[in-house]
C-alpha cells in the first residue's frame, strides 16, 4: 500500500515580512502536513486594492479536500488557525487590508482569505466545488454569507444576455 503524497505549497511571502515570521509561516503550513517552500518577493498590489501578504500556490482542490477528509469537523478550525498564524504572525493585531491568497497551481484560480472570516466561511470553502467556478478570484461575501467570484458572475450574466439574442 502506498502512502498518500504530501502536498507541496510554493509560498511567496512579501519582502516586508521579517525572516523569523517567514519561518513561522512555513511552520503553519507544516502543521497541516503541507511542505511549504517559502520565497521572499517584492511587495506587489493585486486583486484590486488588496495587497497580499502571502501567496500560496497549491493544488487547491486537493488541499481543501485533504483538510476535509483528514480532520473531519475540525477542518475549518485548522484553516482558520492557518490564516490567523499567517496574517497575524504571532501578534494579536492583524495587518490591515492584508490577505492570504491560495492559488491553484494548475488553473491559477485564487481564493482570498482574510484574517477575520467567520467559521462558517471556512466550512463553506472546504465544501466548495471549485470546478463550478470559471473565473476568480473567489472571496467571501459577508453580506451574502457565501463565497463568490464577481468575474464569474459577470461572465455568466453576459453569456445569458448574448444567448437571448438571435
Amino acid at each position: 500500500m502506498t502512502e498518500p503524497q504530501q502536498l507541496i505549497a510554493e509560498v511567496l511571502v512579501a519582502d516586508t515580512v521579517p525572516a523569523d515570521r517567514e519561518q513561522r509561516i512555513a511552520e503553519a503550513f507544516r502543521s497541516l502536513e503541507i511542505t511549504a517552500r517559502t520565497r521572499m518577493v517584492p511587495t506587489r498590489r493585486s486583486l484590486g486594492d488588496v495587497q497580499w501578504l502571502v501567496l500560496a500556490l497549491v493544488p487547491l482542490q486537493a488541499f481543501l479536500s485533504g483538510l476535509g477528509s483528514n480532520m473531519a469537523e475540525d477542518a475549518h478550525r485548522a484553516l482558520t488557525r492557518l490564516v490567523g498564524q499567517v496574517l497575524k504572525g504571532g501578534s494579536e493585531a492583524q495587518e490591515p487590508d492584508r490577505v492570504l491568497v491560495l492559488q491553484d497551481s494548475a488553473t491559477r484560480m485564487q481564493v482570498v482569505l482574510e484574517a477575520d472570516l467567520p467559521a462558517d466561511a471556512y466550512q463553506q470553502l472546504i465544501a466548495l466545488d471549485l470546478s463550478q467556478v470559471r473565473r476568480g478570484p473567489i472571496h467571501y461575501d459577508r453580506q451574502r454569507r457565501a463565497w463568490r467570484s464577481e468575474l464569474d458572475e459577470w461572465e455568466r450574466r453576459s453569456d445569458s444576455r448574448t444567448g437571448d439574442k438571435p
